[in-house]
């Protein structure tokens, strides 16, 4: 699918805040795409529409390059559609990503993937290393939450939300992982921060020997001066825009 390189027209009935938001957030399914992060047409990204108690999120039954400003169906926290729609959401993502935008005010967008190395490190008791340049940045950052089976259910709420705590990456035991963030850019570098912390740590446990491990004073450093660049003003919008860039560029050609 190419995705056209400029802004296709807002409805007119639409705020242009919403119609932005969406734009945004259709260009981060198609780069979980790009990068091959999808579980064919499973998994979910949502984003808060600031001031409400609604997100928008994928239709369900759509692969990730289908999905369009237009077609992104509007949920309130407990997953029911507030605006008529002809697509309808994946119920197994409404308990997690209504149970975060419900609690958190710090979290406006959360990505939940599958990717193999992610579920790897989310088979293991030990879960994410923190002794390589990504995995460091992760070190104080994750809550670990224990498999229930498919999150389809209102009581897991809260024990999710306790898991997660007031972290912004919440491994799922047996399963994969959620990353939450202010907005969509910082969401989204957070996600390929984690995904490369999980593919380098796959690739060291398949060469013999010991890993070189650091201090956790270093751990910790490398965690606060990554925090501190998210939280930067126009760090994670300019690495969000490369990428929308050199996608578009390739999907082009």
């Amino acid at each position: 699918m190419l995705i056209p390189d400029t802004q296709p027209a807002r409805p007119a009935q639409m705020a242009d805040a919403e119609w932005a938001l969406r734009y945004q957030l259709a260009d981060c399914y198609h780069l979980v795409d790009h990068f091959g992060w999808t579980e064919t047409i499973f998994n979910h990204i949502s984003a808060r529409l600031p001031g409400t108690a609604h997100y928008l999120v994928n239709p369900f039954g759509l692969n990730y390059d289908e999905v369009t400003p237009a077609n992104l169906i509007k949920v309130d926290v407990d997953g029911h559609k507030v605006e008529p729609s002809p697509y309808d959401g994946n119920p197994a993502g409404f308990a997690l990503h209504g149970a975060i935008h419900a609690a958190r005010d710090d979290i406006h967008c959360v990505i939940h993937t599958h990717t193999t190395a992610v579920s790897a490190i989310a088979l293991k008791r030990q879960g994410f290393a923190h002794d390589d340049f990504y995995g460091a940045q992760l070190s104080g950052r994750v809550g670990y939450h224990a498999f229930e089976g498919i999150t389809l259910f209102a009581d897991e709420r809260p024990r999710m939300l306790h898991s997660l705590g007031s972290k912004h990456i919440l491994v799922l035991r047996n399963h994969g992982v959620a990353v939450g963030e202010l907005d969509i850019p910082r969401a989204f570098f957070l996600l390929w921060t984690v995904q490369r912390a999980a593919e380098i740590q796959v690739a060291a446990g398949a060469i013999p020997g010991d890993n070189v491990a650091l201090p956790e004073t270093i751990g910790q450093r490398c965690a606060e001066l990554t925090a501190q660049l998210i939280r930067e003003d126009g760090f994670a919008e300019k690495f969000f825009a490369a990428m929308v860039r050199r996608m578009r560029s390739r999907r082009a050609h």
